[in-house]
């Protein structure tokens, strides 16, 4: 899974999300950081409320959150998610002794994790 600051710089590079089933987020700034939530038809659902998406969370009796706007949670995209975001520059993906390399067409990128080593790809290729 990549990081949360991986995917704030992801963010500020003008990655965008729309919000589907199987897709990771975090509540950050509320002591919630490292709880990963899914989006999901049965409990976390996506709902457009005065033009503003919200994230809603169905049957949740333990935690006071009811819906929490789109824009207070970070995305934690998946890999394949963050391989789309590579596009024609992804070549390839390999284990290493340290991890993963990701090989785009001009530059590689490595990190202990696939999912971090396709993000660090993807925010150099946006510019982050």
């Amino acid at each position: 899974m990549i990081t949360i600051e991986q995917a704030g710089r992801l963010r500020k590079a003008g990655v965008l999300w729309t919000p589907g089933a199987g897709d990771r987020f975090v509540v950050p700034d509320r002591d919630m950081d490292d709880d990963v939530f899914v989006v999901s038809d049965m409990t976390v659902e996506v709902h457009d409320y005065q033009g503003s998406k919200v994230i809603g969370f169905n049957g949740t009796t333990e935690w006071a959150l009811d819906s929490i706007e789109q824009r207070e949670v970070i995305w934690l995209p998946r890999e394949e998610q963050l391989r789309a975001l590579l596009g024609p520059h992804f070549r390839s993906l390999e284990a290493t002794p340290d991890g993963y390399r990701i090989t785009l067409t001009d530059t590689t990128h490595e990190a202990p994790d696939a999912e971090q080593a396709y993000a660090e790809a993807a925010i150099h290729l946006l510019g982050g």
